[in-house]
């Protein structure tokens, strides 16, 4: 797996925003990588140096259209912390 193929979208969300300023950012992943994938994949794509990897699976809910059911697609986040100092800058809008 291509370490560029990890890391699918930045999430940004109020909480997200938030949790900036103490250097955790959250992104959506593939549901197939490690944290250790994850943290090579950020420290490559932003040239920063990641302390810690937490994630979390989140299955797809059920949604009703009409009298069919569709299940939407599972997925995992990640929240990855930074080393002091250290920053995204798409996060920030530069």
């Amino acid at each position: 797996m291509n370490s560029f193929d990890i890391l699918r979208r930045p999430i940004v969300t109020e909480k997200s925003t938030t949790q900036q300023e103490a250097g955790r950012y959250t992104f959506e992943v593939d549901p197939r990588a490690t944290k250790l994938q994850i943290k090579e994949a950020v420290e490559k794509a932003f040239s920063v140096d990641v302390v810690k990897v937490n994630t979390m699976n989140f299955n797809g809910k059920r949604k009703r259209f009409g009298p069919r059911f569709v299940q939407k697609k599972s997925w995992k986040k990640a929240v990855v912390t930074l080393a002091p100092g250290g920053s995204i800058t798409i996060f920030e809008g530069v």
